[in-house]
């Protein structure tokens, strides 16, 4: 088995990884073990060809260990792969397209098409759930007009307009340090309720702004405190506070600005869920990390998956 703990540098990657018949021993070694399984069939035993590729006996469909992988089809070597999986999984703030590009010796274009497939591998787990305390907010991306021309400005887009910002609601389980955070279309009690009933736990204790989509917790069972930001409180001594989410949005906003510089609405919430990713990870080490995207790669990602419609 690989031992992943010695990847705790982009060196180590790139010495292992060494060839094209390594990347692709690893790959099987993940994928199956000792035991080779056909994709098209799920027969066992299948036996490998002189050229690296397996043959089913049952079925007699040759196949690569990259079928069924975000690697199908690629005509880039997988150590390219491998290196931009532990690029962009060690980046604590993300690393853009044209670092990629620079990195690994492709073009920009491609750089970002590998991007787009590796952070379909970030996507947050829809059954988990926050409980204990946990703290929610909403934040709103883009549209700020004092950085814009005269002729560009738009009216009536301050506080919580949406007509040039995109909304996101996050909470954060205070225990754990764990973060849900979803791109939703309003801050609306009717669509924040049920997020939040789908994530956190019937007995949890969630703290909030003044919002008053958030009135109607206790309601549901929550207990719910209040911080008052619009009075400029922001802790009041006994662990009323946001400070916890407030420190998400503070890292969110650094990778969007300091790395991405601009990030489009149709792919905004796989950019939140890369940041997601981070601050969920953030005290393992890079190998760790790592070993979580390698195995996670092994599932199956299409041209169609990446390329969104607008």
């Amino acid at each position: 088995m690989i031992d992943f703990s010695k990847f705790n540098s982009i060196i180590a990657v790139i010495n292992h990884f060494n060839s094209e018949k390594v990347c692709k021993e690893a790959l099987a070694e993940a994928r199956w073990g000792e035991d080779v399984v056909c994709p098209i069939c799920g027969k066992h035993h299948c036996a490998r060809r002189a050229d690296g590729r397996f043959r089913c006996n049952q079925c007699k469909h040759n196949f690569s260990c990259t079928v069924g992988t975000i690697f199908e089809n690629t005509n880039l070597s997988l150590q390219k792969w491998f290196v931009a999986m532990y690029l962009i999984s060690s980046h604590k703030k993300g690393v853009s397209s044209h670092q990629i590009a620079r990195d690994c010796e492709v073009t920009q274009k491609t750089a970002w098409f590998m991007l787009q497939k590796i952070r379909t591998l970030f996507a947050q787990d829809d059954t988990v759930a926050l409980e204990g305390e946990v703290e929610a907010d909403e934040m709103y991306l883009g549209g700020r007009e004092t950085n814009k021309h005269e002729s560009k400005k738009v009216e009536g887009t301050q506080g919580r307009s949406t007509k040039t910002k995109t909304p996101i609601f996050g909470m954060v389980e205070r225990e754990n340090g764990n973060a849900v955070v979803i791109k939703v279309e309003d801050t609306r009690a009717k669509t924040l309720m049920p997020i939040i009933k789908q994530f956190v736990r019937d007995n949890a204790h969630i703290f909030t702004d003044e919002l008053s989509a958030y009135n109607g917790l206790s309601k549901e069972g929550y207990l719910h405190d209040v911080i008052q930001h619009g009075l400029k409180m922001f802790s009041d001594g006994n662990g009323i506070t946001t400070n916890s989410i407030e420190g998400f949005w503070g890292h969110f906003k650094r990778m969007v600005f300091g790395i991405y510089h601009f990030v489009s609405k149709s792919y905004l919430q796989r950019y939140i869920d890369e940041a997601v990713y981070r601050w969920n990870t953030r005290k393992a080490d890079e190998s760790v990390r790592f070993a979580d995207m390698f195995h996670r790669s092994l599932g199956t990602v299409s041209y169609s998956d990446v390329r969104m419609a607008a």
